[in-house]
């Protein structure tokens, strides 16, 4: 039964992509709140994918279970249509529904070539990493929708990185990751405007500065010494665990006023504020908004009034 505690108890999730990062932070969240989560990508236990590391879906999948969810683990290439039907087909037998979905498929940092002009960069690389970035979401979206509209009140949430006003202004560093940054937020509008007449949500979702397993590597930090990365990069004083952005996304989802949100881009730190949820520290940073007004404008890294 649905409790404060367990309000997305009886719901169904799938959060596409959530081997890693916000798909896991999210992944686990809505299994706190009680949801049925199947979760999907390429890598698993003993056949990791082209990305190289060593999470796995089965360990989001446990990480759900301990979080008091269910948690189930299905391999999903999300480029490859037959296997997304039968993810889906597979959730409606076992479910007969579908009440959310989150689309966070990426993996395109490893085909990125930063600050490198179009004519410069990998061609391949570059289609490949839009490939991932934006035929996935249509794919899964095309099959997981039909599902979705036979119950009104689904959430779809297009995961990206920086908010719709935000990347209007900025060049994320090149073409392609620019294009993958922008295309969510707009494919959020497009299942807005083809939900609406089923009583379904559709946004854009973006975390702040994502303490990620891979930006905790890259830093040479773990989540217990992450303060120590701010030596190096003074503005990682921002950061956030990927279980903000979930925390935020499951207040989201349990929200029976949340069509009010239909079409729009939204923040982690913007969601936190709406619904009182904070981090796992018990902060609520802000990050787009420091992002703008502290680093952004050169100033030295406080982050005093933004978490």
């Amino acid at each position: 039964m649905t409790t404060p505690e367990r309000p997305l108890a009886g719901r169904v999730a799938l959060v596409a992509g959530a081997t890693r990062g916000a798909g896991r932070g999210i992944a686990v969240e809505l299994g706190a709140a009680g949801a049925t989560v199947y979760v999907t990508g390429r890598s698993r236990r003993g056949a990791p994918s082209e990305y190289g590391r060593a999470e796995t879906i089965e360990d989001t999948a446990d990480l759900v279970a301990t979080a008091g969810g269910t948690g189930i683990a299905v391999p999903t290439d999300h480029l490859v249509p037959e296997q997304v039907r039968a993810l889906v087909e597979r959730i409606d037998a076992e479910q007969g529904r579908l009440d959310v979905l989150v689309n966070d498929i990426f993996g395109g940092d490893p085909l990125t070539e930063w600050d490198t002009p179009v004519w410069e960069h990998s061609l391949d690389n570059g289609l490949h990493l839009l490939h991932l970035a934006i035929d996935t979401h249509i794919v899964t979206a095309h099959f997981a929708l039909a599902l979705m509209i036979r119950n009104p009140g689904g959430l779809v949430v297009e995961m990206t990185d920086g908010t719709a006003d935000y990347n209007a202004d900025n060049y994320r560093l090149n073409l392609y990751y620019d294009l993958a940054k922008v295309a969510p937020i707009r494919l959020a509008r497009s299942w807005a405007h083809e939900l609406r007449d089923h009583g379904a949500t559709s946004v854009a979702v973006t975390p702040g500065w994502l303490r990620s397993e891979g930006m905790l590597d890259h830093f040479g930090v773990t989540e217990d010494t992450w303060r120590d990365a701010c030596e190096a990069e003074p503005h990682f004083a921002i950061s956030e665990t990927p279980r903000f952005v979930g925390r935020a996304v499951a207040a989201l989802a349990a929200d029976d006023d949340r069509r009010r949100w239909n079409g729009q881009s939204l923040s982690s730190g913007g969601l936190a504020k709406e619904y009182g949820v904070t981090d796992l520290d018990g902060s609520a940073p802000d990050a787009w908004r420091y992002v703008v007004e502290v680093q952004d404008a050169g100033k030295p890294a406080d982050v005093t009034g933004y978490r």
